[in-house]
């Protein structure tokens, strides 16, 4: 059992990094056409423990993106951090400024580093704070929106 869901989770993985998959339901398709047996109740699982997320695109659409961390951090941990410690965040033309908890600022940049959000071009951390520079300030809105649904997810206000 402890197997298949491995085997089930890497393919999932492997399908949200080939695809622009943008609900569960087409996941879900996208296993079964796979060979997967899966429930909703399933996937919404397994993205949960895959830190999974959905991102908003420049173009107003939205896909699902996995956060991606070499070592031995939990993609679903490190988003649950990252969740917890930003207070706001708020577009500055082509900047999205992100403020945290004291001292969180380097654990959230890390965080956005690691699920390679489109539009990124990089970030910067100080104690409270972070920079994200895009190329447009279209950009910076689809950005903004996918920290505020990640945040709104968490119940947390940003």
């Amino acid at each position: 059992m402890k197997m298949a869901k491995n085997e089930r989770q890497e393919a999932m993985l492997k399908l949200v990094r080939a695809k622009d998959i943008s609900t569960q339901e087409e996941l879900a398709r996208e296993l079964e056409n796979a060979g997967w047996q899966v429930t909703q109740a399933t996937v919404s699982r397994d993205i949960k423990d895959l830190g999974i997320i959905k991102v908003t695109l420049p173009s107003g659409g939205t896909k699902y993106s996995v956060l991606d961390r070499t070592g031995d951090v939990a993609p679903g941990r490190l988003l649950s951090v990252f969740s917890h410690c930003v207070l706001s965040c708020e577009v500055a033309m082509n900047l999205v400024v992100v403020k945290t908890l004291p001292g969180m600022a380097n654990a959230a940049a890390s965080a956005l580093d690691s699920i390679h959000l489109p539009g990124v071009v990089g970030t910067i951390a100080g104690d409270d704070t972070v920079f994200i520079a895009t190329p447009s300030n279209e950009d910076a809105l689809a950005i903004n929106s996918t920290i505020k649904d990640m945040n709104s997810r968490s119940g947390s206000d940003a």
